[in-house]
């Protein structure tokens, strides 16, 4: 049993992947699958193009996305994740390089979980692990609409030369 196991089942259940699993599963998770990891100011949590088999749920705190840019010193921040964000899915399901860094902003909190220690539930407990996944996914589609979503506003303030409509 990890250390902090009862903690660690309320930040699984009380992020937004906890009513797909509910308190059961976030405890069965939290006992073999998840850590807590403390985050301080400006740590890096993913590092562009290294694979950690890991993704995360920020449950305090904020992290940057960032990307280097040419010519300047200080990595330009894409977007900005909170409580409840997932970091790191997609490197989790198919093991690819993270597409840019993550790093705290200020001191933050993440709930780890490894892809090793995720493998084994999947006979022991296929249902939970479909549901986590399903939960995963549903994060990700939610982004994914985020993104196109303000790519079209973005669109139509280019194309309107920022006057709103066509």
């Amino acid at each position: 049993m990890k250390k902090n196991t009862e903690e660690i089942a309320a930040l699984i259940y009380n992020a937004p992947i906890g009513k797909y699993i509910g308190e059961i599963g976030a405890t069965i998770l939290a006992e073999r699958a998840a850590q807590k990891l403390d985050l301080a100011d400006d740590e890096v949590l993913c590092e562009k193009g290294v694979s950690t088999n890991s993704f995360y749920i920020v449950t305090k705190g904020r992290l940057a996305i960032s990307s280097d840019v040419k010519d300047k010193q200080t990595p330009a921040i894409l977007h900005v994740l909170e409580k409840g964000d997932l970091v790191g899915e997609l490197s989790f399901i198919d093991g690819s390089g993270h597409a840019d860094t993550v790093r705290s902003l200020g001191n933050s909190c993440v709930i780890s979980f490894n892809k090793a220690d995720i493998d084994p539930l999947i006979n022991e407990n296929p249902e939970l692990v479909f549901n986590f996944m399903r939960a995963v996914i549903k994060r990700v589609h939610s982004t994914l609409t985020a993104i196109n979503r303000q790519q079209n506003e973005l669109l139509t303030y280019i194309q309107t030369g920022g006057r709103g409509r066509l």
